[in-house]
């Protein structure tokens, strides 16, 4: 077993926890008032962990954030389409 799978065996928790109840209220409220939204936990693709520092400043880079957002109108729209035609 590698390093790299050996450490985040490690550190990665054993039971996946549920959102405490006040992050959960909190999501519901946000929901509720705002637009929807949804939250993407991204691990860095394989292959590409040369590239780490690059990906962790992807977070903050609003250029990427506007390519994302491309990204959901357009599966979005070809999702509608699909069920229109099914």
């Amino acid at each position: 077993m590698g390093v790299n799978k050996l450490v985040k065996k490690w550190i990665e928790p054993r039971d996946i926890k549920p959102e405490s109840d006040y992050e959960e209220a909190k999501r519901k409220f946000e929901m509720a008032m705002g637009k929807p939204f949804i939250t993407l936990q991204l691990e860095i693709p394989a292959g590409f962990e040369d590239f780490s520092n690059d990906f962790r400043k992807l977070e903050t880079d609003q250029q990427f954030y506007e390519e994302v957002k491309d990204l959901v109108k357009k599966r979005l729209l070809l999702d509608s389409r699909h069920k229109k035609s099914s």
